[in-house]
Parts: C-alpha cells; structure tokens; sequence
C-alpha cells in the first residue's frame, strides 16, 4: 500500500555519509523530520492495541474489583505487546539510520516478535495493572513510605520493561535470558536507564494532569513520542551490549555480496 511506504532514510543534499550523527536534541528533531509518518502510523496501532488494557484498567478501578484487573493486566498486555514491540522495531530503525519501506519492515517485525511478546506482555501488563490499581486505591493517610514504595516499584518495573521489549525487538532469546539481561542492563547502566523512565513519568504525568485537554495531543504523540525519547536514551547502552550496528552492517555487506 503507498500509504505506509515511507522510508527511513533520505539523505539531505550536501550530507556526507561519513558525518557523525548528531546528539541529544539536534538528533531527536533529525529523526522526527524524517520518520514523523512512520512513527505516528505505528504509534496509532500501538495506542488502539492498548484499549482493551485501558477499558479494562477503568472498569477495576471504578468497581473496585480485582477480576477485570487480572483480565485487564494479562490480557490486554498481550494484545498490546506485539504492537509495542513493533513501535520499537520502527523507532530502533530509525536509530539505526535503517533504510527500508515502514509497512514492509513493520509487518515482518510483527510477525517475528508477535509469538515472543505474549509471555512479556503478560507479566509487563499484570505488574503495571497492580500498580495502577494500587495507586488509584492508595490513602494519603497511610504515609510517605508506602507511597514511595509505589513510586520505586512503578519505576523498577519501567525500567526493566524498557530494555525487556527492546530485546523483544532486536534479538531471539528466551524470556529468561531477556529479563536477565535487562536486570544487568538497568543497574550496570541505571543513569541512562532512569533517563529512559523519567520521559515516560514526565509524559504520562502531563497527560493526566491536562486530561481531558490533552486528548488532542494523546492523539498525535501517543506512545511513539515517550517511546523515542526512551529509545534515544538507551540506545547507546543496547549498542554496546549487543554491538547491534556492526553486526547489522555485517549482514547487510553478507547480503550484498551474496
């Protein structure tokens, strides 16, 4: 479909191959100019994909009943996990500086990841359902110290849940060794880590603290916008544990000359 075929990757005029990528901002609106479509396209399938999860999430809490929260964590966690995961792929391309048509890479990447996503998108959806329940349910009055605990544990589970999916995303291994390596990754790199999560507290925050005015803007930057500015943030550490662009390249080089 036209629709969906966008590249990845257009070089400007006047720009050489060997420049050095930018950083920080500079390369977050680089990458925004030249992959907006394909992140937004994307991000729509991820957000209409969490729906049952939201649905369900609103119904526990305003019935105070623990059942749709089980129905809301694990299953809506699993309807959208392969969605989540095929984001990321697009948005890791993108870091990549990935040639490619969006639909055609989207629609392989869905189809690799989606088996693999299930059993993560369970648990990942199951703990973010609790959390949620609990916070909505927390009294003030009980103290700091349970609330903080809440904070922590929403904070660990995002954390670990950043570089889970993005292992999803780029590598084939089992659910075990992923979580293990995101547990290794989050503490040996927590820096980088806690940037990844505070775009994602920060962006949610907004949202519910404008809602329902930020509705408008849910529609335009929903999942995609935190999801690259995690992406970005730990981009860097997923490169050098998995040394993803040589290895790439060399595939690439090995297609070539096939």
């Amino acid at each position: 479909m036209a629709l969906f075929n966008f590249h990845f990757d257009r070089p400007g005029p006047g720009v050489s191959p060997d420049a050095p990528r930018k950083k920080g901002p500079a390369r977050f609106f680089e990458m925004l100019g030249r992959d907006f479509v394909s992140f937004y396209l994307a991000g729509m399938l991820a957000l209409a994909s969490a729906m049952p999860f939201v649905l369900g999430m609103w119904f526990a809490v305003a019935t105070h009943s623990l059942v749709p929260l089980l129905l809301a964590g694990v299953l809506g966690g699993m309807i959208a996990a392969p969605q989540l995961c095929g984001l990321l792929d697009t948005i890791l391309r993108s870091l990549r500086d990935e040639p490619g048509f969006w639909w055609t890479t989207y629609r392989r990447a869905w189809k690799r990841n989606a088996k693999a996503s299930l059993l993560p998108g369970a648990i990942g959806g199951l703990l973010l359902a609790m959390q949620i329940f609990t916070m909505f349910h927390y009294d003030i009055s009980a103290g700091v110290v349970p609330g903080a605990l809440l904070a922590v544990g929403l904070f660990l589970l995002l954390g670990l849940a950043e570089f889970l999916f993005a292992q999803v995303a780029l590598l084939e291994m089992p659910f075990a060794g992923m979580l293990k390596n995101s547990l290794f990754l989050f503490l040996g790199y927590l820096p980088r880590a806690a940037l990844g999560v505070l775009w994602q507290f920060v962006y949610w925050i907004v949202i519910l603290l404008l809602w329902p005015i930020s509705g408008f803007a849910l529609l335009i930057t929903g999942f995609w916008l935190p999801a690259l500015l995690t992406m970005q943030a730990i981009y860097p550490v997923l490169d050098k544990a998995f040394d993803l662009e040589r290895q790439i390249k060399a595939k690439r080089d090995a297609e070539l000359d096939s």
